[in-house]
């Protein structure tokens, strides 16, 4: 019986000491050591991901400025390069309710504009630009608090690079013009004088510039037509 027991193994299994050897020629490894490896990342994905962003943000600006464009006036560029966040901050501040401040880059401004006319813009495009929105037919009132805050902070060099005014550009030294347009005011005053006044009033205000005279009329239109509704 013993005799047939040992026949039948067909391997005979390797001494104690082996065994032992074997072990200690491989110790085992550390079981947490793989727990605590921090995974790697896939600099691809996060490029991609910057990307993404990125262009999200670019894409939220055109926005912006093209919502700034609805109902507005007059859009100019103004140079800021030198200029803190508090000073624009405080130019902000200074800005009447109907006007706002944006920081866009160029490129982003030029999509926004890009089919409208507002693309009158173009020779502002270059440069560092804030970009100033007017939402209000009073033009001088909205450019003055820059020129009080260029002289108060002697910043001569970063003046208007343009401006874009019922689609016409008007460049840095075409700005008196703008600045100097009349105000509502003074047209009612003009419309009632030239009404009031013998024909040769009138004939001399219809001599005035085009723009002088259509902002007449519209005003007088304006009048007529509030007068109506109170009516």
């Amino acid at each position: 019986m013993e005799a047939s027991l040992c026949c039948s193994s067909t391997s005979t299994p390797p001494p104690l000491r082996t065994q032992a050897q074997s072990l200690a020629l491989k110790p085992l490894s550390n079981p947490y050591s793989l727990s605590f490896r921090p995974a790697r990342r896939n600099p691809s994905s996060s490029t991609t991901i910057r990307a993404a962003i990125s262009r999200a943000k670019k894409e939220q600006t055109v926005e912006i400025v093209k919502k700034e464009l609805e109902g507005c006036h007059l859009i100019a560029g103004i140079r800021y390069k030198g200029l803190t966040v508090k000073e624009l901050q405080d130019l902000r501040a200074a800005l009447p309710p109907t006007s706002r401040l944006l920081v866009a880059k160029n490129t982003l401004v030029s999509k926004a504009v890009e089919g409208t006319p507002w693309a009158s813009i173009a020779p502002c495009l270059q440069g560092m630009n804030a970009w100033l929105f007017v939402h209000s037919e009073e033009i001088p009132v909205a450019l003055k608090p820059y020129r009080t805050f260029q002289r108060e902070r002697k910043l001569e060099e970063n003046d208007f690079t343009g401006a874009v005014f019922e689609g016409k550009f008007y460049a840095p030294d075409e700005f008196k013009s703008l600045e100097t347009m009349p105000s509502r005011a003074e047209i009612y005053g003009k419309i009632l004088g030239a009404i009031k006044s013998p024909s040769i009033s009138l004939v001399s205000t219809l001599q005035a510039p085009a723009r002088d005279v259509i902002l007449v009329l519209k005003a007088y239109v304006r009048k007529l037509e509030e007068q109506g509704s109170a009516a």
